[in-house]
């Protein structure tokens, strides 16, 4: 249930609300406009409460349900965009912001060489996996601990904010100690005590689709981040499992215009997952951006040949370079930039 106060609503009032929903055994979730307070009202039971319970306390405007199974990343609770912001960047607004570099940490030389060269083609964040979720249990899964550091001592030398993969509800705070945006991955969309914890942890989080889930069930395992007063939450399109063979996922381009539609929250495109060979990322990358993404999280390594974890989708320096020159245009074409 959300309930939207009136413009001239003063606090007192806004705290009645809150008090009646709370009296009523109800969570509560504020919103503070630039010009109005909607209070989001959550609960397994809010359908059973008469509406004017609260509709006819001083200073509300209007109450409205949400059928939506999710509620705070929907735009009734916030209809304006919700702007991410980690070390001075904002992600949601009108620069497109692309976080480049290895699938997986394996060594420093590695990693700093993939910063100077991401960073140079524009590029704004580094990405890494120090944990890797692997199918098997016998690939690489990653230096784990030794690799966070790594990516600490290469952001502090290059100037980079990081991103990094965090897959177990103990590793939160560690990871959190060193990176700048936490993802979660698409294996642990729906984790639920993960979604929780890193809700709680003070950082961005990058929520990735699970590969075989609907978008009300991504938008509502945002809500679980969301639930935890962590509101720089940005959603990551990285493709689902079709019946389509030719790729290693099906990019699902269609869910950009849709989230834009129904939820507030800024979205980024990961081409490099659904391609799963080089020579299809850029086309899926600029078709990401046409429909509507806020930013990109693409695969780069110094030699893709040679990468312990997906290098047959990893772009090479060159055509990373290539590849952000075009971004450029594009953006340019859609009033935005890069």
């Amino acid at each position: 249930m959300i309930v939207e106060m009136r413009k001239e609503a003063e606090q007192a009032e806004i705290d009645q609300v809150v008090a009646q929903a709370r009296s009523l055994g109800f969570d509560v979730q504020l919103n503070h406009g630039t010009e109005k307070t909607v209070v989001a009202i959550l609960g397994s039971d809010t359908g059973l409460v008469p509406s004017d319970t609260f509709a006819l306390l001083p200073g509300v405007e209007s109450v409205q349900r949400i059928m939506k199974p999710y509620k705070l990343a929907s735009r009734t609770f916030k209809p304006g965009g919700t702007i991410a912001r980690v070390a001075g960047i904002e992600i949601g607004g009108p620069q497109l912001v692309i976080m480049a570099g290895p699938c997986a940490v394996e060594s420093e030389e590695q990693v700093f060489q993939t910063a100077q060269a991401v960073k140079k083609a524009g590029a704004k964040i580094l990405r890494g996996g120090a944990y890797k979720p692997r199918t098997s249990p016998f690939s690489f899964q990653g230096l784990q601990e030794e690799g966070l550091r790594i990516l600490s001592r290469v952001r502090d030398a290059v100037g980079m904010p990081i991103i990094t993969e965090v897959m177990d509800t103990h590793e939160v705070d560690l990871v959190a100690r060193h990176a700048d945006i936490l993802q979660v991955g698409a294996r642990n969309m729906q984790n639920y005590s993960l979604l929780r914890e890193v809700g709680k942890a003070g950082r961005p989080v990058v929520l990735k689709r699970g590969f075989s889930c609907t978008v009300n069930e991504w938008l509502t395992a945002a809500d679980y981040i969301l639930a935890e007063g962590n509101e720089n939450v940005i959603l990551c399109e990285r493709g689902i499992r079709t019946f389509e063979d030719s790729t290693r996922f099906s990019l699902d381009v269609s869910s950009l215009p849709v989230v834009h539609k129904f939820s507030h929250l800024p979205i980024i495109v990961d081409p490099s997952h659904p391609a799963g060979h080089f020579e299809y990322v850029p086309a899926l990358a600029k078709a990401g951006i046409a429909a509507g993404a806020d930013g990109l999280l693409v695969e780069v390594h110094p030699n893709p040949a040679q990468a312990l974890v997906d290098g047959l989708q990893s772009l090479t320096f060159s055509n990373f370079e290539k590849l952000m020159a075009e971004l450029t245009l594009l953006a340019q074409a859609l009033g935005r930039s890069v």
